[in-house]
Formats: structure tokens, sequence, C-alpha cells
């Protein structure tokens, strides 16, 4: 499945504008092949917008995940969009999966906020794997700070999560995130990682790009620069088995010895 991975921080405040960005952006996958396209984290708002996080949170399944499933639908290659979700009296920053028909197929809310902006502007997820499929990937999702909790990707692992989806809003000065930390998650879990990112200065961050789609033997297919981008890359569910059976990290492991981790 060729996985295109849309490096770019939109118009922060502007969901309309966010929408359009991310319709072009669905037009020039298709053309080029791609069955998925993924957004960076809360691309359809904007990060770093303070209260109108709240202000522009939506339901799931609101007039934002409309407009996507539409676009979805339009071009014919499923959309994953990080977004500030509304659910009650509550706002979690999630990432929802629309597929090539437009339907809903998964929706995931962060589980580790990074740092007080987050935690004073998002209430956390409590579940730790959600997973779809989509053109027969076995597709996971994680946002941004999760993916650096190691036990996050193990369990997807476990769960046979073949390509794990990454928005983030990923800032100076952690890129080595990006360049070192992602392929070796895909690498030590044995499936692709495609992590990608907002770009460029955003209030009082500034995100690094470094977008990249990383296979399960720890080598990039892709990676973008600095600038905002669409970079392409193919995941190949048949190379996630093989790799896992030449690489035996899952099956040599020993849980009944790790009990004092939690």
């Amino acid at each position: 499945m060729r996985t295109a991975l849309l490096q770019s921080s939109g118009r922060p405040g502007s969901t309309v504008e966010n929408l359009k960005v991310l319709d072009e952006a669905a037009g020039r996958a298709a053309a080029a092949g791609a069955g998925l396209l993924v957004a960076p984290e809360m691309f359809l708002t904007g990060y770093a917008i303070g209260d109108d996080i709240a202000r522009l949170a939506e339901p799931a399944d609101g007039e934002a995940a409309d407009a996507v499933a539409e676009t979805a639908a339009r071009h014919g290659l499923a959309i994953a969009y990080g977004y500030p979700e509304r659910a009650g009296d509550t706002v979690h920053n999630s990432a929802q999966l629309i597929s090539a028909d437009g339907t809903r197929l998964a929706n995931y809310r962060k589980t580790h906020l990074f740092g007080c902006f987050e935690r004073d502007h998002f209430t956390p997820g409590d579940r730790q794997v959600v997973q779809t499929e989509v053109d027969g990937v076995r597709v996971g999702i994680l946002i941004c700070y999760d993916v650096e909790f190691p036990e996050n990707v193990r369990a997807h692992a476990l769960a046979g999560t073949e390509l794990l989806i990454v928005p983030t809003a990923q800032m100076h000065p952690f890129q080595f995130v990006a360049e070192s930390m992602i392929p070796v998650r895909a690498f030590e879990n044995q499936m692709y990682v495609a992590y990608v990112n907002r770009v460029g200065r955003e209030g009082e961050f500034e995100f690094v790009g470094l977008s990249t789609l990383a296979g399960p033997d720890g080598i990039a297919r892709t990676r973008a620069g600095r600038a905002e981008d669409l970079v392409l890359a193919d995941v190949d569910p048949a190379l996630v088995a093989a790799s896992r059976e030449a690489n035996p990290y899952l099956q040599d492991r020993r849980p009944g010895l790790y009990g004092s981790l939690v």
C-alpha cells in the first residue's frame, strides 16, 4: 500500500483552510497511487492555538469529519488526520482514520500528553491500542509523544499492527526522535512506522519536520526535510511477515521477567 505523508502545519486557527490543504494533498497523493494519506497532529485546527482548541473542537462525527470523508471518497484514498475532539465537557487530542469510501474506521485519543500546554488543554485517552484494516494492512494509531514510550509500540506489535501511523507535532530540539528513535521503534517491533510532523514556527514552538516512514528492517523508506512536503513510500505486509520470521524479537520475549516494569 503506497502511503503518503503530508508534512505541513496548514493554516493554524482555520479549519476551513486546513480542509482545503488536505483536499489538495489528497489529490496529489491519489494521483501518485497512494491508498492512504496521513496528516500531522492537530492538523485540522493548528496546534499552538491556545483557547481556540476548545472553541474549534468537534465530535468525531462532526462537520469536519464529514468534510474529510467527502474528500477521501472523492479522491479514492483513506485519510488519517489529527484534530481536537469534543466529547461532552472534555477535549481530547485525537486522530481519526477514514476509509477510501468515506467510512469512519478508527478514532484514537492521545494517551500520553506532553508538557503543560497539552495537559492544560486536553484530557488523556485511556485506550492503548486502536487498530483497523486499510487495503489488507493492519493499521494502528498513536500520536506524537505516545510513540516515545516503548510499551505503547510493543503493545501494537503484539496486537498485530503492521503499519503504525503517528501524527505528530515534534518540536526543536527533539529531532533525534524522527532521525533515530522512529527507525529503531520500527526495527525492534518489526513493523512500519509512519511519523508525520508539522513544520515551521507556530506560537512558542518550532516544529522540525523530518517526517519519515521506516520499515521493519529499521531503514527509512522516505524522509522529508524541514519544509512543507508530501512524501510517499510503499508498505508491504509480506515484508512484515518475512521480517518477523527472520527476526525473533517478538518470539524470544520472556514476559515473566518483566513484571517489575509495571
